[in-house]
């Protein structure tokens, strides 16, 4: 059965990313989430962001509030952060796959791909 997860890895620290504030929409109502989550300790939810009946094909958004992570991380109060959110947005094409969008963050820059 196919479902979405997600997780989040502090490249410049070299740590999972604790902490981080995910929020998942389908496109093209990008106004109303279909789950909103925090990364635990590993850098990763604590469950599927959708699955089953509720995974679907079709245009999907994350969106990894990075610049609350490193505020959380380094101290609120900072300069104007470079990165404050990260929007990945990727399509669905067969919904009985499990699909892994991983996120490797750092305070510059950030990459992703399709997971296993």
């Amino acid at each position: 059965m196919g479902g979405l997860t997600t997780h989040v890895l502090d490249t410049a620290s070299g740590r999972p990313a604790a902490g981080v504030r995910i929020e998942l929409f389908r496109l093209p109502d990008a106004d109303t989430p279909l789950a909103s989550v925090r990364t635990n300790a590993d850098g990763r939810c604590d469950g599927p962001l959708l699955e089953g009946a509720d995974f679907q094909p079709g245009e999907y958004q994350l969106v990894f509030q990075a610049g609350e992570y490193f505020d959380a991380r380094d101290g609120a109060g900072q300069a104007l952060r470079f990165l404050d959110q990260v929007v990945i947005r990727f399509g669905v094409s067969n919904a009985a796959e499990h699909y892994h969008v991983p996120l490797l963050l750092a305070p510059y820059g950030y990459s992703t791909y399709r997971g296993s």
